[in-house]
């Protein structure tokens, strides 16, 4: 039996205001600026509102090739179509996991609750060269297809790819080998989770507050955002904190006074050129060109 070897935090940093779009207000968690420290991951967006003058503009038909986009809506609904004939509504607990692949033109309008609110997250994964070009697929998953595991500490576990306990989530056969998890840690209590030791582990908390590290050492780490001349850095992590570990086989989050709500995400990484511009990820500028020329000449969508 291996010895499990408890991953430390490499970096920290909060999610950022900006607007993307039509005219959506959203907080960039990270994106262009972050690479390549998270690969195979390209880009993190929080999309929660009580406004919908911030987010009804939506995002029109634009194009998509080389990556996979994840939409997981917390509450809400986000109405969608593609260029392959795909249309409908994500739901609040529902997940949309779209890969563009050699590409598709889509859009996703989101409209709210009856409340007005809209809470959800958007991630792009990044596609190896060899796959780049492969056919696009869509999965749209409902809530009630995604396993909630009950640990005996009280603490749930939605498992959207990836296992716990034995249990598998519904998306699967992806190229990076991802997990996907959304975790509730009651107040008090300790979640422990085993992670491949050469994949990219991150977490990002969109609720309460809690400690990414056993040890609890504030000054281990960077801290995106603090002052350097803050000689009492905090080593919790609050809502909107990006947390980046360092190699391992196993993350440890506790609680004290307060529960957390948290994503744990990770995902084999690719380790190759990247050309990026706006919603085109490919390896080379070459093949950006060409993307980009074929998109205005109508030959872009390969396969409907």
């Amino acid at each position: 039996m291996h010895t499990l070897i408890d991953r430390v935090i490499h970096k920290t940093w909060k999610s950022q205001p900006t607007i993307e779009g039509a005219g959506v207000h959203l907080h960039r968690v990270f994106g262009f600026a972050e690479l390549p420290l998270l690969d195979p991951f390209l880009l993190l967006d929080d999309f929660r509102s009580e406004n919908p003058a911030e987010y009804l503009a939506g995002f029109p038909w634009h194009p998509h090739r080389g990556i996979e986009t994840i939409t997981y809506v917390l509450d809400g609904d986000v109405e969608h179509g593609d260029s392959m004939g795909n249309k409908g509504s994500i739901a609040a607990g529902d997940i949309q996991w779209m890969t563009a692949g050699s590409g598709i033109i889509h859009q996703e309008m989101p409209k709210g609750n009856r409340k007005g609110q809209m809470f959800g997250f958007q991630l792009w994964a990044n596609l190896p060269a060899k796959s780049k070009m492969m056919d696009p697929r869509y999965r749209g998953i409902k809530q009630n297809e995604i396993p909630i595991v009950s640990l005996s500490n009280g603490t749930r576990v939605h498992v959207i790819c990836g296992e716990v306990n034995g249990i598998k989530g519904p998306v699967k056969d992806i190229v990076i080998e991802p997990e996907y998890l959304d975790v509730e840690l009651p107040a008090g209590k300790t979640f422990e989770h085993t992670v491949k030791h050469d994949h990219t582990v991150f977490a990002y908390v969109t609720d309460g507050i809690g400690y990414f590290d056993r040890q609890r050492v504030p000054f281990a780490h960077a801290a995106v955002g603090v002052n350097y001349f803050d000689m009492t850095p905090p080593c919790a992590c609050d809502n909107g904190t990006l947390v980046l570990y360092q190699k391992g086989t196993q993350v440890t989050i506790t609680t004290d006074k307060h529960p957390v709500r948290f994503l744990l995400i990770s995902g084999k990484p690719i380790k190759e050129p990247i050309a990026w511009y706006g919603p085109i990820v490919m390896n080379t500028h070459e093949e950006l060109r060409v993307a980009f020329d074929e998109y205005q000449k109508g030959t872009f969508i390969k396969k409907r």
